[in-house]
């Protein structure tokens, strides 16, 4: 996938709806792996399909395991009993560390030679203490790369030890996968951890699945676990995958930001998953939080602002970036401490945090395992890198709801948990509206949309005054309406307001030089030279702000606001137009001829039509309105009926 695809996403007004989560990736994959370990055949159902989940699937068949698709998210796995019939592969795993380190666990305590390798990202991500641990219990492992990171070769060993010690502070997916592969040794075992363990929820998920597929772990609080003699897994027959409760803090968020409610489906308070709880960190900053055994909902504060928080957040380490976005709609500064773990995902989440969240306005400070945040008084648009980082990509989301909108750089990594991450968002959430109206030279279109937006109380933006504002502050500075980079530059730096009938360059009111022919000769020209679109393209959309936008001109429903709610492309008669630009220069005591006009006019609908930039012509979308039988008033009230009907669905 190339680097340069983005989504641009509009400024957000509120958000509403119900979400029906995708399964969860932690429970998915620790489902699939006990089920190729068990005796007997498991279905699977609601797994979450994503390219971790496809990655564990993949290794799965590799290595010799049936994994049958039964269709809509349910598998079919026959368990090998722990012995899995091919004992020679390579597996490729990605950047899913939710494969890769339980995988590592269970095949070097199975018998076999196999070589595992991933993206490079996930050569970069610690196992070095995982490798530790196992060799502690007799496993043969070896570094292909640098030491104490993947890619790994693992060879038959004779197993032999009853201890091992694993650090738990730099990733509980190290403890995870060595208990989930210790009925594997057929002895006791016992895992003692060193230092605090980090994202204990995420270990009460495994000893959850590992207790479904029937085997119990003692434990001494969190500091040490053990699996007796004779433990074996035994398939449940069925098993149902929880909703992903990470994937559940996007919505709900939303809902706090947004006004909401917002509801999602498939996680609750019967959840066995620990970010559940980040409805509480949520409720903690002032949102309102409702829940039920398979659902919890989220909507605005009484007082209409979250409430910045000092959380520790060892209890939700991903959904806590959730937080870090949220933090930008807040009073205060917030401070999200024992992250540490973010330095060890996808990417250095807290690297990636800070210099992200720079970008939209906010001031960071951030150490080895904390980051704080404070808002900035406006959120600015800005175009975020993810870092091939699922979540960057889904809870920067949550900027849109700033007025500027937030550009979302390589959007398809979400793929990694939950590909249709930005429908659903989608679906719950309501963009600030926009009225796009275009139409031939003299059809009116600047009157009728200026009329429409007084008349809805909207943002008005007149994308024709824009082009020969640029030639005017250009003539202003001395700058050459062929000097395509240096009006491309002007463009960036002048300041532009439309206030009703008013028009403001550089916070000086312009009047009638505006309307001129050398003006419109300036446009013209101008507005055919490609880095100059391009240049005022964010301009415009910066018009977008609440409650709405009418904004008319070539490109408006084509280029510039292609999610334009209404589209609007209003004509007339070339006669009708001549006739309506005599009246215009009568009343203002200028001359002319209709017949001069008329041809002008139709010389003019030529030139715009066979244009190279920005033609003329109706846009994909956009509604007919003909208004030769119309006055001004007749062609406003069409257009403001159109809307409203649109409003009413």
């Amino acid at each position: 996938m190339s680097q340069h695809e983005f989504l641009e996403l509009p400024p957000l007004m509120s958000a509403r709806g119900t979400v029906r989560l995708p399964g969860s990736k932690s429970i998915s994959n620790r489902v699939l792996l006990l089920s190729a370990l068990a005796q007997g055949t498991t279905v699977v159902r609601d797994l979450l399909h994503s390219d971790d989940t496809e990655r564990m699937l993949d290794a799965l068949r590799v290595l010799g395991v049936s994994v049958e698709s039964l269709g809509d998210n349910a598998y079919r796995v026959t368990g090998c009993g722990g012995n899995f019939p091919n004992k020679n592969a390579k597996l490729f795993l990605g950047n899913a560390g939710t494969a890769f380190r339980p995988l590592t666990a269970a095949l070097a305590l199975s018998g076999g030679s196999y070589e595992l390798s991933g993206v490079p990202r996930m050569h970069e991500r610690p196992i070095g203490d995982l490798v530790d641990a196992l060799g502690q219990l007799g496993a043969d492992i070896k570094y292909l790369g640098n030491a104490g990171f993947p890619p790994l070769q693992i060879s038959l060993a004779k197993l032999a030890g009853d201890t091992a010690q694993v650090r738990g502070d730099v990733s509980s997916q190290f403890l995870t996968g060595l208990l989930m592969a210790l009925p594997l040794l057929n002895r006791t075992v016992k895992v003692e951890v060193i230092g605090e363990l980090i994202s204990k929820p995420y270990i009460e998920i495994t000893l959850s699945m590992m207790s479904r597929f029937g085997v119990q772990v003692a434990r001494d609080g969190w500091n040490s676990f053990s699996v007796e003699a004779g433990s074996r897994y035994v398939s449940p027959k069925e098993v149902f995958v929880e909703g992903d409760a990470s994937s559940a803090s996007y919505f709900l968020a939303a809902g706090a930001i947004g006004a909401g409610p917002v509801r999602v489906e498939g996680v609750g308070k019967t959840s066995v998953q620990g970010d559940v709880r980040f409805a509480e960190a949520l409720e903690k900053m002032g949102a309102v939080i409702t829940m039920g055994d398979n659902w919890m909902e989220a909507g605005a504060p009484q007082s209409g602002k979250l409430n910045a928080i000092d959380l520790d957040c060892n209890h939700i380490p991903d959904a806590a970036m959730t937080l870090g976005v949220a933090a930008l709609f807040a009073d205060g500064t917030t401070t999200l401490r024992n992250i540490a773990s973010w330095r060890v995902k996808e990417t250095d989440r807290i690297a990636a945090m800070v210099t992200e969240l720079r970008k939209v306005g906010a001031t960071v400070e951030d150490g080895a395992d904390y980051i704080r945040i404070t808002p900035p008084a406006q959120i600015k648009h800005a175009a975020i890198d993810t870092y091939d980082d699922h979540r960057m990509a889904m809870c920067f989301s949550l900027a849109a709801f700033g007025a500027a909108g937030v550009r979302i750089n390589d959007p398809k990594c979400v793929a990694k948990t939950f590909p249709e991450y930005f429908a659903e968002f989608d679906n719950v959430t309501q963009s600030v509206p926009v009225i796009a109206i275009d139409g031939p030279s003299a059809s009116g279109k600047g009157t009728v949309a200026q009329r429409v937006a007084t008349a809805l109380g909207m943002h008005y933006l007149d994308s024709g005054a824009l082009y020969r504002l640029l030639g005017l502050a250009a003539q202003r500075r001395g700058v050459a309406l062929e000097a395509e980079a240096k009006l491309a530059e002007l463009a960036g730096q002048v300041d532009i307001r439309f206030e009703g009938e008013d028009i403001w360059l550089d916070g000086v009111k312009v009047g009638d030089e505006l309307r001129t022919e050398e003006a419109g000769s300036a446009a013209s020209k101008i507005a055919a030279l490609p880095m100059v679109r391009a240049a005022l393209l964010d301009k415009q959309r910066a018009f977008r702000r609440a409650p709405g936008l009418v904004a008319d001109g070539r490109d408006m429903a084509s280029v510039v606001f292609p999610d334009a709610k209404l589209k609007i492309f209003l004509t007339a008669s070339a006669e009708a137009r001549a006739e309506r630009r005599y009246k215009q220069l009568k009343a203002k005591g200028n001359g002319g001829s209709i017949a001069a006009l008329l041809q002008d006019i139709q010389a003019r609908d030529e030139r715009d039509t066979q244009r190279s930039v920005a033609p003329l012509q109706q846009a994909q979308g956009a509604s007919l309105l003909d208004t030769t039988p119309l006055n001004i008033e007749q062609a406003v009230q069409e257009v403001l009926d159109r809307y409203q009907a649109l409003e009413s669905k």
